[in-house]
């Protein structure tokens, strides 16, 4: 059942939930995660069932503020501090050293934990409730089946596990795209998934150079991280990116026989079929990130079974982005 985050006792009635051993739904800023006690393998391994997800696919555990930090991770890099006090509450999870007997089941059997405080007012409220309760983080990846879209609404998570669930209703989101995620483990920043924080801002915070991706090998296998593998995030319909050009090539070859086809793009195009969906693409990168699921799911609804990306600019503001693009892509 959907609640208004903003009701005081919705917030009292989630938190016990989860004291309970129960899941709920709630939003942050980056996306809704489905949410469990950290510290309870039984309820983690509800989050595993209702998901779909591998269980050794860690989740994120999402705390009330940094003073919760050392309940989970054995040690702190000073560049991960420096991180944490530049954008806590905020888009930006940091991998850090587990502490042993701690929250084994959402690691994913990893010696390593993924932590974050999130910026949205009723995250917070809700995760302050829990730590009243006694519960000192709440594990929360993306409130959807295992690989789908991710969800940024309190309607979207509902449509994904029906009325029986708590959800809190914090309106849509207003990042869009999951956080930045940054390993911290390894004695110097790796970039594991791109978000809206670029890796120039990360780098500033922390004071040194933070890799990414490419540059993982020559740093050593990383940490599995949550939302990183290849075929992720994927609407029903089939994802294929495109440059302007190719697309309009294919429409044009189309014509008037163009059915089921969605288009999302910041080219606007000669359209010869009413039957395709078209949808412009903001040129401002955080303005796409924060309606991307939102129009991939309302593809979906409208019955496309091609849905038609143009490619993103190139830019380090595009990142997350293109990350997640190429990911539905993928599936």
């Amino acid at each position: 059942m959907i609640r208004p985050g903003a009701d005081p006792q919705a917030i009292e009635d989630a938190a016990r939930c989860i004291q309970a051993g129960g899941l709920v739904g709630f939003p942050t800023e980056t996306v809704y995660g489905l949410g469990a006690d950290a510290s309870s393998d039984a309820a983690v391994a509800g989050i595993f069932k209702a998901k779909g997800r591998p269980a050794d696919h860690p989740l994120i555990v999402h705390v009330a503020d940094a003073r919760q930090v050392n309940d989970y991770a054995s040690s702190v890099p000073p560049f991960a501090e420096r991180l944490m006090q530049a954008f806590w509450p905020g888009p930006l999870t940091v991998i850090l050293p587990r502490r042993e007997g701690v929250a084994l089941a959402a690691a994913g059997g990893q010696n390593s934990i993924g932590l974050r405080c999130p910026a949205h007012p009723v995250a917070l409220a809700f995760l302050k409730a829990c730590l009243e309760l006694g519960v000192r983080g709440v594990a929360g990846p993306s409130a959807n089946r295992f690989g789908r879209v991710s969800p940024t609404t309190a309607p979207h998570v509902a449509q994904e596990f029906g009325d029986a669930l708590l959800v809190l209703d914090g309106g849509p989101c207003a990042v869009g795209i999951e956080s930045s995620i940054v390993d911290c483990t390894r004695g110097r920043p790796v970039l594991l998934r791109p978000g809206v924080l670029t890796r120039a801002q990360l780098a500033a915070a922390c004071g040194e150079p933070v890799l990414d991706k490419e540059e993982l090998q020559a740093a050593g296998s990383a940490p599995r991280a949550s939302g990183t593998l290849e075929a992720h995030y994927a609407p029903n319909a089939k994802v294929r990116l495109m440059d302007a050009g190719a697309m309009q090539a294919a429409l044009d070859l189309l014509g008037a026989d163009a059915a089921h086809i969605a288009v999302y793009a910041r080219t606007l195009f000669s359209l010869k079929s009413e039957k395709v969906l078209y949808r412009r693409m903001p040129d401002d990168a955080l303005a796409t990130a924060q309606q991307l699921f939102a129009v991939l799911r309302g593809f979906d609804d409208q019955g496309a079974r091609l849905i038609w990306i143009e490619n993103p600019p190139a830019d380090p503001e595009w990142d997350g982005v293109r990350d997640r693009l190429g990911r539905a892509a993928a599936s």
